[in-house]
């Protein structure tokens, strides 16, 4: 293990070096000759256009064929179907050969004729070879293919484990939220944390796309009392939820029900789709809802997985019944981003040479979507469609904030409901761009005639019945044409967005259900079920998919389905099967000091990972205004409370469990910190339990108010200049509970850029292996120092 010095002096040594671009000319249609597949015309053409009805699998095939000659191949809508055409090397006359559509199926040997006759190429072997057949009775991989003890799993297999275990997950959210609406027991539903009582509207404004944002706040001393802080709760952005009346019959209908837009500590914003008329005046319950359409969603993508394994290439290969395939002598790029390093360089080049499938693994603070937003752009630079995805609301919208950055230029439609989505990124919405569209403008035109045909309508008495049957009627065209030209508008944007981005049940999303890409990125692949990641695979012959499966797993409610394997994820599955043969790893990290990295590093990257110079050897004192001259100050510091007294508590409505020495010391150590200059916004305190969260809120001081307090899942994908870290674990028994997921762990010390502080008792984490190790490394190699040295009990 080299010493702290050392580790601090360790600075990446980059490759600069970048190939030379080669970039396909724009390719403009002649006038399409008339032609088809058996025509008789032998010349050799500069370009060929395909019809649209030709399979995902040939498909695929042409763009394996156009890459190992060198050519210039794009695909574009028609009509909601992907129409490929290849490009020669030169091009002499500018002639295309168009080959007619009648919507027939078109044979391999017709394809294999008309590439020898107009571009000079034998197609034989493409079609012919054994990946290509795309059929269940595709040839295995060769012998030793396959990681060693690696279980292909069958389509049929997967999709049936499948189904019951997500019917499992969604009878565990159903039951968590008719339990939040329960009557009987409320006070109860609150700790679980998925209703809010005592609820008051403290303002109501318009926005967001014509949504209404009602501000909701603590009721307590009759809503005279300013920034109360809100009980512990589960809501996140983005859940669905009721309001109700906070006291009564919990099954009457709902006041209003609408999407939770942004959660602070002492207040919710929800969005509705309508203001209601009344009932906002009095004391409201906030609940949580159950979103059952995701899982309808999943079950469909379960079902069209099992239609498609006969003619996808990619779900040959993601099933073990054919190899991946990478392009031998893929066509150069240039850099758009300058500053990638070697590792992020290598992923790029992986992704764009994978034929069907290449995993990008990014540990801790290697810049993923970095490397992500550096592949969608040269993928658009190819001319390709791109659906690019993610589990979550916020990873999509990082993706977009990044790519608009990067290209203002480059047409990305962010799709999904606004409520969903951050604030910079509503101009790229799906809403924004129709709104701008001259489709849109029609449809106004629309609303104004309604609005006035309503106006004369309810000026009429009922003694005028035929002129009140013939408004109803020109009510009914207007609406009618109304929905007809929005729904162009939405075609229209769609259509001619070059990046289509959206969560991976947004895929399914009635507007997206005709729409075929050219390859599907998916980003933070390791938080996402595999079904999930299914609905963005099924609509592409290539695939890329970005994470981490060392980090933290999706959330699953269910214990029965997660320890059935439904919290593994694609990603995890692929890099066990394929392995390094797939996967390109990142190495540089751009967020933590040495010492803080290197113990992940050491413990889970098989020592991979080295800081990049201008992080390896920061700390807080070089944050300006903070004096940082103290050892327990430095990058690593570990306060032990064994023989403290400071045990564990538990609640009996609730398995979460909390620390009040743990927090108290917590606290005191971030009051030293404040001491010292650092800002409250930059430090982090994380805990593996809710219920720690929730004690450590309440005991926060006024000038701590803008320090967050999280969850280590809240935390994951985030970062502060200091992390503490409260393990709440004190028992004499030595249990620890899932503190022995080791990715639980990597996630919490892997937030820290300057200092990370653990706080924990070595004796009861330390009976452990990992833990054990982990605490022995803070001692080794930071300040070690008693929690009776901060408070005493």
């Amino acid at each position: 293990m080299p010493s702290a010095s050392a580790r601090a002096k360790i600075a990446s040594k980059k490759a600069a070096a970048s190939a030379r671009a080669q970039k396909p000319s724009d390719v403009v249609p002649s006038q399409p000759a008339p032609g088809s597949l058996d025509a008789g015309d032998t010349r050799v053409y500069d370009k060929v256009l395909f019809p649209a009805s030709l399979t995902a699998r040939q498909r695929a095939i042409l763009h394996e064929i156009a890459e190992e000659h060198g050519f210039a191949h794009n695909s574009d809508d028609v009509e909601g179907q992907r129409q490929i055409s290849i490009c020669s090397k030169t091009r002499s006359s500018d002639t295309t050969k168009v080959l007619s559509d009648d919507g027939a199926a078109v044979s391999d040997k017709d394809l294999c004729a008309v590439l020898k006759e107009t571009l000079n190429i034998d197609a034989s072997k493409a079609f012919s070879s054994s990946h290509s057949n795309g059929s269940a009775a595709a040839k295995l991989p060769q012998k030793g293919a396959l990681q060693k003890n690696c279980k292909v799993l069958t389509v049929e297999d997967y999709v049936s484990q499948t189904l019951p275990l997500l019917e499992l997950e969604k009878d565990a959210e159903v039951a968590q939220a008719q339990d939040s609406i329960a009557q009987s027991r409320p006070e109860a539903a609150q700790a679980r944390g998925r209703a809010l009582l005592n609820l008051r509207v403290q303002d109501a404004e318009g926005g967001l796309l014509g949504r209404t944002l009602l501000t909701l706040v603590s009721n307590k001393g009759g809503g005279a009392l300013a920034g109360v802080p809100l009980s512990a709760h589960k809501v996140r952005p983005h859940d669905v939820v009721e309001l109700r009346p906070s006291k009564g019959d919990a099954s009457q209908p709902a006041i209003a029900s609408g999407i939770v837009h942004r959660v602070w500590d002492t207040s919710i914003v929800v969005a509705v789709e309508e203001m209601p008329d009344e009932g906002l005046e009095q004391p409201l319950r906030l609940d949580k809802l159950a979103n059952e359409v995701t899982y309808k969603r999943l079950r469909e993508t379960l079902e069209a997985l099992r239609g498609a394994q006969a003619s996808s290439v990619l779900v040959d290969v993601l099933f073990g019944r054919a190899m991946p395939r990478f392009v031998q002598n893929p066509p150069a790029w240039t850099m758009r981003n300058a500053r990638l390093d070697a590792s992020q360089q290598r992923a790029v080049s992986r992704g764009l040479a994978a034929k069907d499938i290449a995993l990008i693994h990014g540990p801790p603070g290697t810049g993923k979507t970095t490397a992500v937003v550096e592949l969608i752009q040269q993928e658009a630079l190819r001319g390709n469609k791109v659906l690019a995805a993610a589990a979550s609301n916020v990873a999509v919208d990082n993706l977009v904030e990044r790519l608009t950055a990067a290209d203002p230029k480059l047409v990305v439609v962010r799709v999904g409901h606004p409520a969903r989505l951050l604030p910079q990124v509503l101009s790229a919405s799906l809403e924004a761009h129709v709104a701008a569209s001259d489709n849109s403008a029609l449809a106004k035109d629309c609303r104004r005639d309604i609005k006035a045909a309503n106006t004369a309508l309810l000026k009429l008495s009922r003694k005028d019945y035929s002129e009140r049957r013939a408004l109803r009627a020109e009510l009914k065209a207007l609406q009618k044409e109304e929905r007809r030209r929005q729904q162009r508008a939405v075609d229209e944007v769609l259509k001619r967005a070059t990046v289509v981005c959206t969560t991976l049940t947004g895929v399914l999303m009635r507007d997206l259900r005709d729409l075929q890409f050219d390859v599907a990125i998916v980003d933070e692949a390791a938080q996402a079920l595999e079904a999930a990641t299914w609905s963005a695979l099924l609509r592409a012959p290539r695939a890329i998919l970005a994470g981490d499966h060392l980090q933290l797993p999706p959330t699953i409610i269910s214990d029965a389905a997660a320890k059935k394997g439904l919290s593994r994820t694609l990603f995890e599955r692929l890099q066990g099967m394929y392995g390094d043969s797939i996967s390109e790893v990142l190495t540089v990290q751009y967020r933590m000091h040495a010492a803080i990295m290197e113990w992940s590093s050491q413990e889970l990257y098989h020592g991979k990972l080295t800081a990049h110079a201008s992080v390896a050897s920061h700390t807080l004192s070089d944050v300006q205004g903070v004096d940082g001259e103290n050892e327990a100050l430095g990058p690593l510091v570990l306060l032990d409370t064994a023989g403290c007294g400071m045990e564990e508590a538990a609640d009996e409505d609730s398995d979460s469990k909390w620390n009040e020495g743990e927090a108290k010391v917590a606290l005191a150590h971030a009051d030293r910190l404040l001491a010292a200059g650092l800002q409250p916004a930059s430090i982090g305190i994380i805990t593996p339990y809710n219920a720690q969260v929730h004690l450590m809120k309440s005991m926060r001081t006024e000038d701590m108010s803008a320090m967050e307090v999280s969850s280590v899942d809240g935390f994951q994908g985030r970062e502060k200049e200091a992390i503490i870290i409260s393990m709440v674990r004190s028992n004499d028994s030595g249990k620890i509970g899932f503190l022995a997921d080791q990715r639980r762990m990597n996630v919490a010390v892997t937030r820290a850029r300057r200092h990370c502080c653990l706080i924990c008792d070595s004796e009861c984490v330390g009976k452990d292996a990992f833990l054990g190790r982990l605490v022995q490394y803070f001692e080794t190699n930071g300040a070690y120092l008693s929690a009776a040295e901060l408070v005493s009990e």
